[in-house]
């Protein structure tokens, strides 16, 4: 038994190396020297995540003689492009029913726009050699308490509506392909989902820019921007600036220098777990042989999913906001989550019992009111940036991409024409307001989920008004 008794899963943990198990390897490239000079750019893009990436390299791609200049604060894929679960979604909308719900007008379109989203990330992928392991198995909803069925049958009706491959499976079925205790049914979306090495995406998006001719500065924040009287934008670093009549802004959760996009995201921090490879027997106790991403259908939700070497990642359930908009290294790192975690993998797969954790860690991500990707502009236009994505920024990013390079050349898109990309998310309050809400929000999420999905007044208000938070 372990030092602490009651938690036995605890001794799983013992050993987990306190960073993210997909930047832990040597092929983390170099650096790239930071910006110490002024420079000229046609275009600049401040963030080196998928965001930014995505956009400086299909730039390129439209243009190939147009210069790029991306600056980013870190390495590029250091944040949530470098440290997610690796679930690469055609979603837009953070899942069909969230798009259902906000944008029922739009919807197919939305749904057609996503997964032709999803099959040119699998051609740039080709295309550009990049080695990330991108595997498209779909994504399984499984139920673990009796009322998620019916939300996994409305999932399934709403899939098959559009002629998805979908396959609605009973308790026998679903554990007959991954064998776990907890499952009482389950709902495959056999093609909108692909699973994918996070790091390794985002750093072989790095060298595709670089080999495009993209000029990237990392270790080189942006303090300020400033606009000159002809119109042309000044990022203003610690030892050098970038001029350019166009910038794309791409911070994600982190507030950048814009701080009139904080009124609209809100930065959560989500907790993942890898354990060590399964041997042979240990994969053919629990099946899995289909390795497609698994999630459960409750509010407060978890996400696992095989690796290319058979490890199993296991994260979300938490997803914890600090006062303020706080974010900071050593919140990364929650204990409590990380047991909580290990209690629950167990408690899906209880065969696994004595398997250890080699990594635990923790980041942000940015979320907003309607869970989903927003868009917006400052400085006549010229700066236009994108923001939200909720956890599904792995896939979307690329989309938000190209509505963002649309807008800064002033496209009429169908993309551009959507409300999706013409509407915002409302404001969320600020403090204490903010942090007296989403602090409600969540302990009525865990309510509804241990009172058979029924949602409290606050839920419904937050319904009605069009505001909320997931897991």
């Amino acid at each position: 038994m372990s030092a602490k008794g009651s938690k036995p899963w605890a001794s799983a943990l013992v050993d987990a190396a306190p960073t993210p198990y997909w930047t832990d390897r040597p092929e983390r490239p170099t650096p790239t020297d930071p910006l110490t000079t002024a420079a000229d750019a046609d275009l600049a893009v401040i963030g080196g995540g998928y965001s930014g990436l995505w956009t400086a390299l299909l730039a390129k791609e439209r243009n190939p003689g147009i210069d790029v200049a991306l600056v980013e604060s870190g390495l590029c894929g250091h944040a949530a492009s470098g440290r997610n679960g690796g679930f690469c979604s055609a979603s837009l909308t953070h899942g069909l029913s969230n798009g259902i719900e906000r944008f029922p007008d739009e919807i197919d379109e939305l749904e057609r726009l996503g997964r032709s989203n999803l099959d040119d990330i699998e051609k740039a992928i080709l295309h550009y050699g990049i080695d990330c392991d991108f595997e498209r198995t779909g994504e399984m909803e499984v139920a673990t308490a009796p009322h998620e069925l019916a939300w996994l049958r409305e999932s399934h009706d709403a899939a098959e509506s559009l002629g998805y491959r979908t396959e609605l499976l009973d308790t026998g079925q679903v554990r007959g392909m991954v064998h776990s205790p907890t499952y009482l049914g389950g709902w495959w979306d056999r093609d909108g989902v692909a699973m994918l090495d996070p790091a390794r995406l985002a750093w072989g998006l790095r060298r595709a820019c670089l080999d495009s001719g993209v000029r990237i500065f990392e270790g080189t924040p942006v303090q300020r921007i400033s606009r000159s009287t002809g119109g042309t934008l000044t990022l203003h670093t610690p030892h050098g600036e970038v001029c350019a009549p166009r910038v794309a802004l791409c911070t994600s959760a982190f507030a950048g220098p814009l701080p009139k996009v904080s009124r609209h995201v809100v930065p959560v921090y989500d907790y993942a777990l890898m354990t060590e490879p399964l041997t042979a027997e240990q994969l053919d106790s629990i099946g899995w042989g289909a390795r497609m991403g698994l999630a459960d259908a409750s509010y407060r939700f978890h996400y696992y999913r095989l690796t290319s070497d058979n490890r199993i990642l296991f994260g979300g359930y938490d997803a914890i906001y600090h006062f303020g908009n706080r974010i900071a290294p050593t919140l990364e790192y929650n204990e409590a989550t990380f047991e909580t975690l290990a209690q629950h993998f167990f408690q899906t797969f209880p065969q696994l019992d004595g398997l250890r954790f080699t990594h635990r860690w923790g980041g942000v991500i940015d979320t907003c009111g309607r869970f989903c990707a927003f868009f917006g502009s400052a400085h006549k236009g010229r700066l236009v940036y994108a923001a939200g994505y909720t956890g599904l920024g792995v896939g979307a990013t690329r989309f938000g991409a190209e509505v963002m390079l649309d807008r800064l050349w002033g496209l009429d898109t169908e993309r551009t024409r959507l409300r999706l990309v013409r509407s915002r998310p409302l404001p969320l309050p600020p403090e204490p307001l903010r942090s007296a809400g989403i602090h409600l929000t969540r302990w009525s999420l865990a309510r509804a989920d241990a009172h058979q999905g029924r949602r409290n007044l606050w839920l419904k208000t937050l319904d009605y008004t069009g505001l909320g938070f997931d897991s």
